[in-house]
């Protein structure tokens, strides 16, 4: 495995706030969020050990690394009480409870499965010469990511005493931040791709 420069530079961005957001879950109990930094660890070796193969540029290294960051600090920073997640941003839609658009968590959705689309579309690229089919691709597989992500939630949410995952308004709402984030990656991708 021959990393450039570039690559190390992820790696301790990754291994810096990981350790340090895996010691403060530690002292808080909170076994949720270390379980998804096991999650992150694991993709991070995946990616590490693929990257040879799978040619993933800065741009969705970076994204990914960012992704993880922000997800560790949306569980984890608390203003006024909440977590970074549930911070109401612009009230678009208010139905009470969990009803709430825009909310931090939806943002966070909406970039992270706008990332997941762009690796989608970078691994597929090779494979597939339609670029019409290439963004579809890297949409539906993003989207089906997103879908995972959910699933993922909803075990931690039976197994885990104590949870952030929220109600049936929080997973539709992922879903549908999900499937707009996952086109906007996949079309970004796509006109990255034709200007090379």
């Amino acid at each position: 495995m021959n990393l450039k420069r570039s690559h190390w530079y992820l790696i301790a961005f990754n291994l810096l706030y990981l350790s340090a957001f895996s010691i403060y879950y530690a002292s808080i109990k909170n076994y949720e969020f270390l379980t998804y930094i096991a999650v992150i660890l694991i993709i991070g070796f995946i990616t590490l050990l693929t990257l040879k193969k799978s040619k993933l540029d800065l741009l969705a290294l970076w994204g990914l690394s960012l992704w993880g960051l922000l997800h560790m600090a949306g569980g984890g920073i608390k203003i006024n009480g909440s977590s970074l997640y549930s911070q109401h941003l612009i009230n678009i839609v208010d139905k009470g409870g969990q009803f709430f658009i825009l909310k931090m968590d939806q943002l966070i959705h909406f970039y992270g499965f706008a990332v997941a689309a762009i690796i989608v579309y970078q691994l597929v690229q090779p494979h597939i010469k339609s670029k019409s089919l290439a963004i579809f691709v890297a949409w539906i597989g993003s989207m089906g990511l997103g879908a995972l992500n959910e699933v993922i939630e909803f075990v931690a949410f039976v197994s885990l005493a104590n949870t952030g995952v929220g109600d049936i308004y929080n997973t539709g709402l992922d879903l549908i931040f999900n499937l707009f984030g996952a086109l906007a990656g996949a079309l970004v991708q796509s006109s990255r791709s034709h200007r090379k």
